[in-house]
């Protein structure tokens, strides 16, 4: 066991000392080889044609690289959560809209690609009140994200960076980084910002009860007349992602298809529905998007 232990340990020792090595630093002649090769693979064509998509994560790096070229200049930061969301909803609730809201911006504005979405949102993690399903970033470290975040689509060649949050504990955070880097760069090379105009749930309200959805709730209000954090609005927008998100089936089978006084059955009336909530949604974003790409 002894000669067990040292052959071990000599063992972690001669790891240790390999992983700890440095590497040679490399001669004049030996960088500017490097350089070249970085600069000839970036410069290297691409051997297929580009896959149709506005999620840079669905994209090969050649294909983020030829669509900036090609004038794709603005990327989107899309800020959503995990959190506690009452008896019928996932905890990714606000993950879920934004998959489906994200593409209509997108490809509505035009000349954008989305980055990938940030999935937790600010809060409390060391609370002993934390509610089971919600998974917190402390504010601190949120902002770090939605920083570094930022500064990488800067420097892959983005010229504008639009920050967006589905949940309205995100909003404080993505304003105070988009000021911060805009008082670094002053505009150059990059610009960032923040659209409150997203987070407009009372005009989705209104447009809903307009619509003749008879949901018992006001439009300032975060939550109806059933008295949890869920509201037609979003389980239609959540229902074109996946009906199972909303627990449609079991909701149905338990006569609990409904929110706050309303129906969300049929399900190609709520679906139907869904699209037009997502169509003005995203024509009042991307105007609030242009509104501020144009201002100087």
């Amino acid at each position: 066991m002894r000669h067990l232990a040292l052959f071990i340990l000599a063992g972690v020792i001669s790891i240790g000392t390999v992983v700890s090595a440095q590497r040679p630093q490399m001669t004049p002649e030996q960088q500017a080889a490097a350089a070249a090769r970085r600069q000839a693979e970036m410069n290297a064509p691409r051997p297929i044609p580009a896959f149709d998509s506005v999620w840079m994560e669905q994209l090969t790096w050649m294909e983020i690289r030829d669509a900036i070229k090609d004038g794709t200049t603005t990327a989107l930061i899309l800020t959503g959560g995990v959190e506690s969301n009452g008896p019928h909803l996932a905890t990714g609730k606000h993950n879920y809209a934004l998959a489906v809201m994200g593409e209509a911006i997108a490809r509505k504005l035009g000349n954008t690609l989305v980055a990938p979405i940030v999935t937790l949102e600010p809060g409390r993690p060391d609370s002993d009140r934390v509610a089971p399903g919600s998974v917190f970033l402390s504010p601190e470290t949120y902002e770090a994200v939605l920083t570094d975040m930022a500064l990488s689509l800067k420097s892959m060649g983005f010229k504008d960076v639009v920050l967006m949050g589905d949940s309205g504990g995100n909003q404080t955070g993505m304003k105070n980084t988009a000021a911060k880097l805009n008082a670094r760069f002053g505009g150059t090379p990059a610009r960032f910002h923040f659209i409150p105009e997203y987070y407009d749930y009372p005009t989705v309200r209104k447009f809903v009860q307009a619509e003749g959805i008879t949901e018992t709730m006001e439009f300032e209000a975060s939550q109806g007349s059933d008295g949890i954090h869920e509201e037609y609005s979003i389980d239609a927008i959540m229902m074109l992602h996946d009906p199972r998100t909303v627990r449609l089936e079991e909701r149905i089978k338990a006569n609990r298809a409904t929110i706050n006084g309303a129906s969300l059955l049929p399900i190609e009336k709520t679906l139907a529905m869904g699209k037009r909530i997502v169509a003005l949604r995203a024509t009042q974003t991307v105007a609030a998007i242009r509104t501020s790409l144009a201002a100087k």
